[in-house]
């Protein structure tokens, strides 16, 4: 978070709350960010950004199955299936059976679902897009590489009640 936007406690100098507090401060910024803008996407284009993520992956990965779009999002393939239903019932994606596991479907966007899968101004990806275009690749390469090394960590830590 930038000092010029921190309160300060006297009216004078910006408050510190340190480097781990800030960084902290900055996440939480950032996650109420992205949900603001996904609703805004939600009123203007009718796709959420969880939704459009997925979309878009399905668009540039043609019969990906949910296990491998689950892996793709670092998340459970349970967690997928209300936004693959969403999607699928708006008539965005299509799901036919795995002609080699016929268990398992497979994913592709509706001819619908393919006018979504472009550049938008409104989106989170747009914003990004703005950000990249105006940092370095090695400011890029450091972001990245903390927000991995955090989300590593947070995965990795196990607190005592889940042992």
């Amino acid at each position: 978070m930038s000092a010029s936007r921190r309160p300060s406690t006297n009216g004078s100098a910006p408050v510190s709350l340190g480097p781990v507090l800030d960084f902290l401060s900055l996440l939480w910024k950032l996650d109420h960010a992205l949900q603001r803008r996904s609703k805004r996407m939600a009123r203007e284009i009718d796709i959420t950004s969880p939704q459009r993520l997925v979309l878009r992956i399905v668009g540039r990965f043609p019969g990906l199955h949910a296990g491998a779009l689950a892996a793709m999002l670092h998340v459970h393939p349970s967690t997928l299936t209300g936004i693959l239903q969403r999607l699928e019932r708006r008539g965005w994606l299509k799901r036919r059976a795995d002609p080699r596991d016929g268990r398992r479907a497979l994913f592709g966007l509706t001819e619908r679902g393919r006018a979504l899968d472009a550049a938008h101004p409104v989106t989170i990806e747009a914003a990004l897009l703005t950000v990249v275009e105006r940092k370095s690749s090695e400011d890029m390469a450091a972001a990245r590489s903390v927000l991995e090394a955090l989300a590593n960590e947070l995965e990795s830590v196990t607190p005592a009640r889940e042992r």
